[in-house]
């Protein structure tokens, strides 16, 4: 059995390692690379250290591999509910401090960092179609946009706005409660009301054929 390895304490300015990073997302790419740059030029814009509870906000506009990045680094996560995913296919995101009251949004500017024949390769890769060279060398054009997007000066991939939005919702805490139907626990608050009962999402799903 694993045990799990506690983040290791950093001292005032400092950042985990990409390394740390590759570890927790469990391999490299250029989405975590990219990632990686975003959070730790977004800590830097704000001045700001990772956070115990929710005093830093991120909003996600993807849900791709860079998220992981930003949730290791910026200490954003699902659970703390300081973690807010907007799926719009974009690789921007916006960091908002509570103590200070100042937000940035940070935009990839990636054109040009990975390779044009990885884009050849890639629909072969991806659909298992290709040759063991194939994989080999996009693995490898892989790994030099990742150094390029690692090494390149953050103005040339990152684009760091300060803007003014509303401070978003904190975490709201609900009490469990069983599920007059199933009987299993859900919180109060995402429950439906079926028939004077109160009911889990899914079971209000199954009844009402939705």
């Amino acid at each position: 059995m694993c045990s799990p390895q506690p983040i290791q304490e950093k001292k005032s300015g400092e950042f985990p390692t990409y390394d740390e990073v590759v570890e927790f997302h469990g391999h490299s790419c250029g989405g975590l690379a990219s990632g990686f740059r975003v959070a730790v030029a977004a800590m830097k814009a704000l001045g700001v250290e990772r956070p115990k509870d929710e005093e830093l906000v991120t909003i996600a506009e993807t849900n791709a591999c860079g998220v992981d990045a930003i949730q290791f680094i910026t200490g954003c996560t699902a659970g703390k509910g300081n973690l807010i995913i907007h799926d719009y296919g974009k690789h921007a995101f916006t960091f908002y401090c509570r103590k200070s009251n100042k937000a940035v949004r940070v935009v990839t500017c990636l054109d040009g960092f990975m390779p044009e024949e990885m884009h050849a390769l890639r629909p072969k890769v991806f659909s298992g179609q290709a040759t063991e060279e194939e994989k080999a060398r996009y693995q490898e054009l892989a790994h030099q946009g990742v150094h390029a997007i690692l090494a390149a000066p953050e103005e040339k991939i990152l684009k760091i706005t300060y803007v003014d939005i509303k401070p978003p919702q904190k975490a709201i805490m609900y009490q469990s409660i069983p599920c007059e139907c199933c009987g299993e626990m859900v919180a109060d608050g995402k429950t439906r009301e079926l028939d004077g009962k109160r009911v889990c999402m899914p079971c209000y799903l199954s009844a009402t054929n939705q």
